[in-house]
């Protein structure tokens, strides 16, 4: 990730915006099976709401972001149930949106894909739970914005997956904005410096027009 040897890093830039940084946790394929590391953010977001007045935090401002697989739970964070508040925009690098389907290098038939580990064997012979933790699946009228941005050149997550889901939220008539990168691979690998700060500086703007007071996500 060509952010890491920023200084100030990322999350000091945010903060530096004025937006309060959770950076959270959560159980790798390894230890546990989906929905797992989606429960796990899910509690996230209530420990911070039940600490939310001794940390100045406001829970109807949040946005999630995130980076590949990250970025995947972060968007079936964005667009699945909560009970509480709901985050209110989502900032997607490059997550994979489609799990049943073949794209690039990604083949549902395999048990050996990081997201067969995830799901605890070949997406293909287990079709509902594919789908299941396919954000492009959970897709509604009622999404949060989203800023989907993806390299063109994607060795790892094709690009496809970010154009579909883009497509599907429009349809809906969800907010949705889509930033396709050309010459961009797999964590911004081949983009000169000045291109992947843009990105950065996108997606900053981005997140602090959705934490505003009063605005609206529309």
């Amino acid at each position: 990730m060509r952010t890491r040897d920023w200084d100030p890093g990322p999350f000091a830039r945010i903060a530096a915006a004025g937006v309060a940084v959770a950076c959270a946790d959560y159980r790798l394929s390894g230890e546990a099976h989906f929905p797992a590391p989606v429960d796990d953010l899910r509690a996230v977001l209530r420990w911070l709401g039940l600490r939310a007045a001794e940390l100045d935090l406001d829970m109807e401002r949040t946005v999630v972001w995130g980076e590949s697989a990250g970025g995947h739970l972060a968007s079936l964070l964005a667009l699945t149930q909560h009970t509480g508040p709901a985050p209110v925009a989502a900032v997607i690098w490059y997550g994979p949106a489609d799990l049943t389907t073949a794209r690039g290098p990604y083949d549902p038939r395999s048990s050996t894909t990081p997201e067969a580990l995830l799901l605890g064997g070949a997406p293909a012979a287990r079709p509902d739970r594919a789908r299941e933790a396919s954000p492009l699946a959970h897709a509604h009228p009622g999404a949060p914005a989203f800023l989907l941005v993806h390299g063109e050149e994607d060795s790892m997550v094709a690009c496809s997956h970010s154009r579909d889901l883009a497509a599907r939220l429009d349809e809906l008539s969800a907010p949705v904005h889509l930033r396709t990168v050309p010459g961009a691979d797999h964590g911004w690998h081949g983009l000169p410096s000045a291109t992947v700060e843009d990105v950065f500086e996108q997606s900053l703007r981005f997140t602090r027009r959705h934490t505003r007071r009063g605005a609206s996500d529309r």
